[in-house]
């Protein structure tokens, strides 16, 4: 390839057979580039020297370029200053930079006389991202003078980044007195890496200051002796040039068991001839949670001999004794009438109960049936019509016929039950699918829904409430108690929808967040909402995002319900949102998306990659698919399904990519591959998948491929590795060093085969248990007098700021504690909610005793 050169090269000079340098014309073309030699910081090039030139008039480089990072979009600056020198330029990776883009300043050297010339560059981030992922961007100056050339040391220039995730954060920790403690920090990846520094109750941790502490060199934070006055909330802070992130807070508690005083000495023998000494739990006294001192506080024994003075039974000790027989005489007596009146009352309840539904207002219109030995998915609600009175009487027991309640229209899932017996059912076992998909089909509404089972889940409720769980998705839908009318009994059934299945129209600059979910039948009468548990995959801000709840109607348009962040517009809906799930609260079932819109290029949604090759290979060709998928475990878990079926296997572990509303495409490329092994059939440099096929997120299973050829079937070993990146934006890189023929190292990754059962009725669906639920409701619903109530419950549990919502609804503990039993189940620490109940200062924190748990 012909180059354009600067005239004034060394190679651009006519050496004179005396030694003279004779410069070629402005705009020269030369065909042949500048000779390089080889040196660990400084090269020379002599070029043809005259008898008697010196090696002094060698060009020397008084300044050298450095490394330097690219810091968001900031040029930065290459310098370097050589004496004796007539021309001076850079060259960066192998290329020569063109001559319009160095500035240049000539002096001379006051000591020497010598001329000495000073040049600079400038580099951008757009030059460094052209080879990114290729190789490192270097610079180096080639400095020019009559008896040679010298090339200063290479200079490399990298963009600068640091990740939002940890790769390992510290976790909270109960610790005795003196115990050692270990903190682990992992900061996220970046460039330069990243320092790191703890607070302490977001104070500075000085080791210099404090013997008793050290960070080590992977960044841990020990304390060798756990101090009382270590109780603190304990932060990791990762920072480098371009960021400073914080790690999750931990709480390190250092308890003190108690220890028993020494006894006290013996007191004198009284009257009963007793004597008796004390202890106290106060050396030390338990703090901070530790444990109470085991054993009496108090010990007694008798006493004997000339100690005890006995004294002879007096006329006040026999008028003792009388009374005590008159009250117990008299007990026996009243314990008799009481027998007597009972009966009674017993015998007229029982000629009325035939006739009325009161008492058993709970169970209508299901009759009782005693379980199948055959059918464990069978659910029978045992008849105690005495306990059942006693416990769901009052507000609990609303009876709901009254002429102010909606009336629902008789259907196929809502019609009265005939006289006959009927039995409760609660799972979804295969052999009732096909009849419900049947029933479902019927409905025009519900022709949409799949014909199969795999991702779907339903059963029948009572106002005992229940669970649907689609296994390995994330998505749930939580019935809480009373939701369900009492008399009523609904079929209830939660679906995940395939994106190209149902039509989600989107505009702009929105994109699709959420899985697109039914939960139903629509129209029936709630009294309390059900949650919705679904994942998302984005990285929400107020600033930079615009966040939507939008609802499908019977018509089968999309409207929005709910915005994020705003005053919603009505009772009906709420959402919570998480990191990587939201909870949505609705009084009215139907088809549900989370849709968003980027207020800013700084918008982002998470990418899953995920690395998929063949489990054998017995051909020469080997291809590796790398899929950019939403990150949301629905997703990933369809994609998994369909390897399974093309015989997939995972051979790296996914990875997650920050992609931006940037309208920039998405790049992949395969580096590093062994020459004399494999080869890539890729013809471009690199693949690309363009920007909006990934931002609408309405094409869930984006994958590109990468087709090898191995030169040996014996070949088994694969070592590359895989670039996937932004252009301007963020990036991820996967090293693969694998057996292509054994490796199943990455076999854990995946998530299991379906199990546990997608619907729970009743109890065996919460976590708290009924009773223990009631009190607490009962206790924190009412107003407390120094704010000890369910507000100061919300904001133990990071609640706080839903309390407007919480406050609308006719018991906000239930509320806190349905969502709780949403965002917990099934591996919620009760422990943790019974001491959140316990610091409000009204609820026993005994309530949760491991025998009621």
């Amino acid at each position: 390839m012909t180059r354009h050169y600067p005239s004034s090269f060394s190679l651009s000079h006519q050496l004179g057979q005396q030694g003279q340098i004779l410069p070629l014309a402005p705009g020269t073309r030369l065909v042949q580039a500048p000779i390089l030699a080889t040196s660990a910081q400084q090269s020379t090039t002599v070029a043809n020297p005259a008898s008697g030139a010196s090696p002094d008039l060698l060009p020397h480089f008084q300044l050298e370029p450095e490394d330097v990072y690219i810091v968001k979009n900031k040029a930065v600056s290459l310098a370097c200053r050589a004496t004796p020198a007539t021309q001076i330029y850079f060259k960066c990776n192998g290329e020569w930079v063109h001559q319009g883009d160095h500035v240049t300043q000539h002096s001379t050297d006051r000591s020497t006389g010598l001329p000495v010339m000073e040049v600079r560059i400038e580099v951008t981030r757009q030059q460094v991202e052209k080879i990114f992922g290729l190789e490192e961007y270097w610079c180096q100056c080639v400095a020019w003078s009559s008896s040679g050339t010298t090339k200063s040391q290479k200079a490399f220039v990298r963009i600068a980044y640091l990740r939002k995730n940890f790769e390992q954060e510290p976790t909270a920790r109960e610790v005795s007195i003196e115990q050692g403690i270990v903190l682990p920090c992992r900061p996220p990846e970046g460039i330069p890496p990243a320092e790191v520094e703890w607070l302490r109750n977001e104070e500075l941790v000085d080791p210099a200051l404090d013997a008793n502490v050290y960070v080590t060199p992977e960044h841990s934070l020990v304390l060798r002796q756990a101090r009382l006055a270590d109780t603190a909330n304990y932060t990791c802070v990762a920072k480098n040039i371009v960021a400073r992130r914080r790690s999750a807070s931990a709480a390190i508690t250092v308890y003190v068991d108690g220890a028993w005083s020494e006894w006290s000495k013996w007191s004198e023998c009284g009257a009963e001839c007793t004597h008796w000494r004390s202890r106290e739990c106060s050396e030390p006294a338990p703090r901070n949670g530790g444990r109470d001192c085991h054993g009496p506080e108090l010990d007694t024994r008798n006493c004997t001999s000339e100690l005890c003075t006995h004294a002879a039974p007096g006329a006040e000790d026999v008028a003792l004794y009388v009374g005590l027989v008159a009250v117990a005489v008299c007990l026996v007596l009243l314990l008799l009438v009481g027998v007597l009146v009972y009966c009674r009352k017993k015998g007229g309840l029982d000629a009325d109960v035939a006739d009325s539904s009161i008492l058993t207002a709970g169970f209508q219109p299901v009759s009782i049936k005693p379980s199948k030995a055959d059918n464990p998915s069978l659910l029978t609600i045992q008849p105690d019509l005495s306990t059942t009175t006693m416990t769901y009487q009052g507000s609990l027991c609303p009876r709901q016929d009254g002429p102010a309640k909606l009336q629902l229209p008789n259907g196929h899932l809502l019609s009265p039950l005939g006289a006959g017996r009927h039995t409760l059912h609660h799972s979804s076992p295969a052999a009732e699918g096909a009849d419900f998909m049947a029933r479902l089909s019927t409905q025009s509404y519900f022709r949409s829904l799949p014909r199969g089972t795999n991702n779907m889940a339903y059963g029948t409720f009572n106002f005992l409430g229940g669970r649907l769980m689609i296994p390995n998705t994330g998505i749930s839908l939580l019935i809480p108690p009373d939701a369900i009318p009492r008399g009523k009994i609904y079929e209830v059934y939660l679906t995940l929808h395939k994106q190209e299945e149902v039509r989600l129209p989107l505009a702009g600059c929105q994109t699709l967040l959420s899985p697109i979910v039914s939960c139903g039948p629509p129209g029936v009468l709630l009294t309390r909402p059900a949650i919705l548990a679904m994942g998302h995959c984005v990285e929400a801000s107020a600033e930079n995002w615009s966040i939507r709840l939008k609802k499908q109607s019977c018509e089968g348009t999309w409207e929005d319900v709910l915005q994020l962040g705003a005053e919603p517009c009505t009772e009906l809906y709420y959402c919570q949102l998480e990191a990587q799930a939201c909870y949505v609260f609705t009084e009215q079932l139907g088809r549900f998306a989370l849709v968003g819109e980027s207020l800013s290029m700084a918008a982002s949604k998470r990418l899953k990659l995920v690395l998929f090759a063949p489990a054998a290979c017995p051909s020469l060709e080997y291809n590796i698919r790398v899929y950019c998928l939403s990150d949301t475990q629905d997703v990933l878990k369809e994609v998994i399904q369909l390897e399974k079926q093309l015989g997939g296997q995972l051979i790296g572990a996914p990875r997650v990519l920050h992609f931006k509303d940037s309208y920039h495409n998405l790049r992949l490329s395969i580096h590093d591959m062994p020459s004399s092994l494999w080869k890539s059939k890729l013809l471009a440099s690199y693949q690309e998948i363009p920007f909006y096929h990934i931002w609408s997120g309405l094409q869930p299973f984006l994958h590109c491929t990468f087709t090898l050829e191995r030169l040996s079937t014996s070949t088994c070993e694969l070592a590359c590795k895989i670039w996937v990146w932004q252009v301007e934006g963020d990036g991820q890189s996967f090293t693969v060093n694998f057996n292509i023929a054994k490796d199943t190292r990455f076999s854990d990754w995946l998530v299991p085969d379906e199990v546990g059962t997608p619907a729970l009725v009743g109890p065996s669906a919460f976590k708290i248990p009924f009773l223990i639920r009631q009190k607490i409701i009962s206790s924190l619903d009412p107003p407390g007098t120094r704010g000890a109530d369910w507000r100061t419950l919300a904001q133990k549990l990071n609640l706080d700021s839903h309390l407007s919502f919480f406050a609308s609804k006719a018991s906000p503990t239930a509320m806190i504690l349905n969502l709780w039993e949403a965002r917990h189940f099934p591996n919620g620490n009760l422990s943790q909610l019974a001491a959140a109940v316990a610091e409000v200062g009204k609820q026993d924190g005994a309530l949760f005793s491991e025998a009621e748990c």
